[in-house]
């Protein structure tokens, strides 16, 4: 809370001016605007400013121009009225509202004289029988002409304060305030019959000003609108939402309000995220509509990669990845079973109405498990992803009956394993590694024409470096069966086949330079130790 005290009357003090400010039928004062503030400090500065040395004397030439010049300025009798105008609006919402800068007469220099340069006063000092000195860090000294039994009523500081002393107290002062202007308008709100009115006009920001003030104050009634206006009005932007509910946090108490506001970052539901984040994925895995399917993907995997912590406990990432696998495994038995129907004798030879939906759900059940695996790579639980789809050898087998319009899609699966394996994302055994290449490797080349002309989202110097990785990570002898048969496609198909030459070269030179340097190297050992076995000791 501010600094307090009771002040002693004594010479030297601000002297500030009463000055009448307009107040509401409720009783309300109309507290200044913030423009209004700088506008004070703005004329004080200005006043305490050194004036400028005189002008020299004007000329006769210039004598008989300024006649003209002061005509040409004049103000017309249109900007005359433009100016009535504005000002009638100003004073539309109040009596009268003027504020005063007084500046303090010469006088002994001290912290005290230095920050009441400044004076604005509220209220009426005739009708009131307390007086409340605010002093701001900004070099305010704003006087309120109060009732002691308002503020009683309203404010339990005020009330303790006032019960200190036995004999009544005419001034009370409240140094160092950080929201003087704040400070102001708190204080007129205990005036306020329709409080909620109030604040309706109000933004997000200035309420929260308002709330922490009140609380300050003990002004239950103002902390209640101040909460009741929160839960209501939308916040804008995360910043504004974490301003929020951090000061309404810090409020939680019983006897306030607080709940129906933070509901709307918390829920006291006792399904856990996981069941939520599930539900989730099950609708967007399920839906047919092209658009909102794929913007959906787009988003949830962005917000998973965003809050990669969501679930930051081994057992809810746990739980979490199991919901995943058990959806993987759910696309790849409906995968094979439309492979099954793709496959069936006569069936390339049904009309388009027959074909072009299996075809459509092929491509859906495709691009849904790319999706599972982006979401698995991201929170480095995909391996066994690997090892499932390494594992799929129906599936493969089945792969080449289908037309490769139809089955395309499904080598992007095996080509995003390859370039996770060789970024380092996800990192399957070597046997796994091996079953994912006897598997998948053929039917990828086989595609990999469709693959370069017919999915946007294909980069070929990725995936090649990918392939190429994977190979180099197996042993030297099954490199090289791998790549033989690797160069016998890409003679025969060139473009169509995945250029692995560096992979080749990096095979070659493990095969023939290295083996060749090494036993080169243990020749001359070899050679030094008989040496030194035959060399007659002296």
């Amino acid at each position: 809370m501010a600094e307090f005290r009771v002040p002693k009357v004594e010479q030297g003090h601000t002297k500030i001016r009463s000055v009448p400010i307009a107040v509401t039928p409720e009783g309300f004062w109309c507290c200044p605007s913030p423009v209004l503030f700088q506008k004070t400090l703005k004329s004080h500065n200005l006043q305490n400013k050194p004036k400028p040395p005189e002008s020299p004397p004007k000329t006769s030439a210039q004598k008989k121009q300024s006649p003209q010049n002061d005509k040409r300025t004049a103000p017309t009798p249109s900007r005359a009225r433009v100016l009535s105008d504005d000002l009638k609006a100003l004073s539309s919402d109040a009596v009268s509202l003027n504020t005063s800068a007084v500046v303090e007469r010469p006088a002994k220099a001290n912290s005290d004289n230095s920050r009441r340069k400044v004076a604005i006063e509220f209220g009426e000092s005739g009708t009131s029988d307390l007086k409340v000195v605010l002093f701001g860090k900004q070099g305010f000294s704003v006087k309120m002409s109060v009732h002691r039994s308002v503020l009683v009523e309203n404010s339990s500081f005020f009330a303790e304060q006032l019960s200190q002393n036995q004999s009544p107290l005419s001034c009370l002062e409240i140094g160092d305030c950080d929201d003087v202007e704040i400070y102001v308008e708190t204080v007129g709100l205990m005036y306020c019959k329709e409080m909620k009115q109030r604040l309706i006009k109000q933004n997000v920001a200035r309420v929260l000003r308002l709330l922490k003030v009140a609380e300050l104050l003990g002004f239950q009634t103002c902390i209640h609108s101040c909460l009741e206006y929160l839960e209501a009005v939308p916040w804008v932007g995360e910043e504004e939402e974490e301003k929020v509910v951090s000061s309404v946090r810090h409020l939680k108490n019983d006897n306030l309000r607080v709940n129906p506001v933070l509901k709307r970052v918390a829920s006291d539901a006792s399904r856990p995220p996981n069941d939520t984040l599930s539900h989730i994925m099950e609708l967007v895995l399920k839906s047919n509509e092209e658009k909102g399917r794929r913007e959906m993907k787009t988003l949830v995997l962005r917000l998973l990669k965003e809050n990669n912590n969501l679930l930051s406990d081994v057992n809810s990432a746990e739980i979490c990845n199991k919901n995943i696998y058990t959806s993987c495994q759910s696309c790849l038995e409906s995968l094979l079973n439309l492979f099954k129907q793709a496959a069936e004798p006569g069936f390339i030879d049904t009309s388009m109405e027959s074909k072009g939906p299996v075809a459509k759900k092929i491509s859906l059940e495709a691009d849904n498990l790319l999706w599972l695996l982006d979401i698995l790579a991201d929170r480095q639980a995909a391996e066994e992803f690997a090892l499932m789809w390494a594992s799929q050898l129906e599936l493969a087998t089945l792969h080449s009956k289908l037309p490769t319009v139809s089955r395309h899609l499904i080598s992007c699966i095996t080509a995003r394993l390859f370039v996770g394996i060789g970024k380092g994302e996800m990192l399957p055994s070597k046997d796994t590694r091996q079953l994912l290449l006897q598997t998948w490797f053929q039917p990828l080349i086989d595609d990999y024409f469709w693959l370069q002309h017919s999915c946007r989202s294909f980069d070929r110097k990725v995936v090649e470096e990918g392939i190429g990785r994977t190979i180099l990570t197996l042993p030297l002898e099954d490199q090289q069966s791998i790549l033989m048969a690797w160069l016998g496609c890409f003679l025969k198909a060139g473009d169509n086949c995945p250029n692995l030459q560096k992979a080749f070269e990096v095979w070659w030179r493990r095969t023939f330079i290295r083996s060749y340097v090494e036993q080169q190297e243990e020749d001359q050992l070899l050679q030094a130790g008989e040496a030194s076995s035959t060399t007659p000791s002296t």
